[in-house]
């Protein structure tokens, strides 16, 4: 397994890392041991990036961590870093009501994590969206304080915009900013990327197959399971989908040229964004995890750079990322 750095001041960590919030929400059932099982495959072969989010079916997904870290072997457990993102507001009837980023709501979400995760510390700690009542300052700086007692390693953000980025940084140093980065989310090109660069801060993107929609295995008449996200998001909706998988196929004829799949392709495409862009990849499963570590074999020329993207110029996607009441508290939208 090769390795990346997160920014200037972050921790060296897996080329890819492996995003675990299918394992517990929003993508329908999840099969917990093959889940545990994926997360172990994940370890044994050399991913050490492990990233969730406290609000993930309530703690649930935390546990899950826990519960393979503490099953894995030593040496792998050692390895293993974790991501960990806070602060949104959930009822006990799955709604969402908010973030929270005072400065004692953070520090109460990291003891609350701390103990689901059975860790002494966890290695990246974010907001997962900027709360608008509370000066994005404030917040980073609790993150600093859990840093200085040693309960937390690195701060992250996460979705905020370039000023965003800035004022963050001009208060503690800022390891990474997770976003959705694809090849049909490409927004974060014109200011956001460019700025983490200036300020030596890494990408965690997350995403890069588009909840499934690029990876290949999406049909139109896919039927999803009640309380599937992509239920509700646009790019999966009517002619929205028929036109965003229509761009899968042009991509699907470059992947077979290539002999490789389609998501491997398209997470090869952003592996090819630079030394400071770590993919998450969501694999729910041990067949899916092995196909998306076979990306990093791919190897794209600047012929092949230059088909896909004719294939998938930037902006081709029909529908935005996320349902409008969601977009709305994306600070890098704004």
């Amino acid at each position: 397994m090769r390795t990346r750095t997160l920014g200037t001041t972050g921790p060296r960590t897996s080329t890819l890392g492996l995003g675990c919030m299918g394992m517990s929400a929003l993508y329908g059932t999840a099969d917990r041991g093959e889940s545990i099982a994926t997360i172990h495959a994940a370890l044994d072969a050399g991913v050490t990036l492990l990233d969730t989010g406290d609000f993930y079916a309530m703690g649930h997904n935390e546990m899950l961590i826990g519960e393979a870290l503490r099953s894995a072997p030593a040496a792998a457990r050692e390895r293993a870093l974790t991501s960990v993102k806070f602060g949104a507001l959930r009822d006990p009837e799955g709604g969402w009501s908010g973030y929270d980023g005072r400065p004692a709501a953070v520090k109460n979400f990291a003891a609350y994590s701390l103990q689901r995760l059975g860790v002494d510390h966890i290695d990246v700690y974010r907001i997962a969206r900027v709360d608008e009542n509370v000066p994005i300052e404030e917040t980073v700086g609790a993150i600093a304080e859990l840093v200085e007692a040693g309960h937390v390693r690195h701060v992250g953000l996460s979705e905020v915009g370039a000023a965003t980025l800035r004022r963050a940084a001009s208060v503690t140093p800022i390891s990474d900013l997770q976003i959705e980065y694809s090849l049909i989310s490409r927004g974060i090109e014109d200011e956001i990327l460019p700025t983490a660069r200036e300020l030596g801060i890494g990408v965690t993107a997350y995403g890069v197959l588009s909840r499934g929609l690029i990876s290949g295995h999406f049909s139109p008449d896919r039927q999803l399971a009640a309380g599937d996200f992509r239920g509700m998001s646009p790019r999966f909706q009517g002619e929205n989908l028929r036109h965003n998988l229509g761009l899968v196929e042009a991509l699907r004829k470059i992947a077979e040229q290539k002999g490789v799949s389609v998501a491997q392709i398209a997470i090869a495409w952003v592996l090819s964004r630079g030394e400071d862009i770590v993919p998450l990849v969501g694999a729910r499963r041990r067949d899916r995890l092995t196909e998306a570590l076979g990306a990093l074999d791919v190897d794209l020329s600047p012929d092949d750079l230059a088909a896909i993207e004719a294939a998938v110029p930037a902006g081709a996607a029909a529908g935005d990322r996320y349902p409008e009441a969601q977009m709305a508290h994306l600070d890098s939208e704004h």
